[in-house]
């Protein structure tokens, strides 16, 4: 099994049950794991994902009531693209209207169908038609037929002032290939993958930098297979870049590195092993609060400070 491509995004929220609300009822994904950031224990972090949380699928958030909006700028992912079947972009579109959720008229890109949408924190995302998505697995535990259920990522877009040096990391580095040019955009597509497997660069000098906040997204997590091939990866960025990563991170469901990228967009190297299954029936996935063995001393104390979501 190819082992390139993106393993998830992390984004910045607001309102934690505004958040799970939307991505679970509006957009249909599972709630593959309610835990906290680690960092800081009183906030929690969702994980989205398909029925198993695989890599490529998905979408994480640290929610903050009262964070202020991000603002788009150089050195941030612009928008963060999944992949629906070719065929329902058109029930996408009524379902946002129904639900009023802001989206944009679809256009092409690189041939495709886009659908851009944003969520009720001002993340910016899109649908993109895929032809024969129709034929792999979806998540069937909400109201969106299956036949029009999102299968994971389709891209990233990332606003650049530069496309080559970041376009360099993700060719040795990441296995990415280029292949294509429209206008300012610069597509990089990993060999063998589908899900996940594509990350497009937006250059655009002259822009103010990015602001983090609610909508932005934090950083991309990009795949190992394992420990070995996180390693690789990390001396590719030393001798070939001159790029130090941090320490690994041991992150329960995955082990991580991290590093900024030469546009300073922070990525992370993420293993696909242990998975969310790790301390949680594959059935069970999302339903009970989640803490490392290192904060489950504090449990109570942390539930007591966690907003309701249910």
């Amino acid at each position: 099994m190819n082992r390139n491509g993106i393993h998830h995004v992390t984004a910045i929220a607001g309102n934690a049950r505004r958040n799970v609300e939307f991505y679970t009822r509006t957009l249909g994904l599972r709630l593959v794991k309610k835990t906290v950031n680690f960092d800081d224990p009183g906030t929690y972090h969702f994980y989205y994902g398909d029925e198993a949380g695989a890599p490529g699928t998905i979408l994480t958030f640290f929610p903050w009531d009262h964070v202020a909006p991000g603002r788009l700028g150089i050195g941030e992912t612009q928008e963060t693209a999944f992949r629906v079947p070719e065929g329902s972009l058109g029930y996408w579109t009524h379902r946002f209207v129904e639900k009023g959720v802001s989206h944009s008229a679809p256009v092409k890109r690189f041939g495709e169908s886009v659908l851009s949408f944003k969520d009720p924190h001002g993340m910016r995302l899109a649908l993109v038609g895929v032809p024969g998505a129709e034929n792999e697995p979806a998540w069937i535990g909400t109201d969106v037929p299956a036949e029009h259920a999102i299968r994971g990522f389709h891209s990233v877009n990332l606003l650049l002032a530069e496309a080559a040096p970041t376009g360099a990391i993700l060719t040795d580095v990441f296995g990415f290939t280029e292949i294509g040019r429209e206008g300012s955009l610069v597509r990089f597509k990993a060999e063998g993958t589908d899900i996940g497997g594509i990350v497009d660069i937006h250059e655009a000098g002259g822009f103010l930098p990015a602001r983090m906040g609610g909508g932005s997204v934090h950083h991309i997590a990009f795949r190992a297979a394992d420990d070995t091939g996180q390693e690789e990866m990390v001396r590719k960025l030393v001798e070939n870049h001159g790029i130090r990563t941090t320490e690994q991170k041991d992150r329960n469901y995955f082990r991580s590195v991290y590093f900024r990228e030469p546009g300073h967009v922070l990525f992370e190297i993420a293993t696909d092993v242990p998975g969310f299954a790790a301390d949680e029936a594959p059935a069970k996935l999302g339903e009970a609060l989640k803490l490392p063995d290192f904060l489950e001393g504090r449990r109570s104390q942390i539930e007591a400070v966690l907003p309701e979501i249910a």
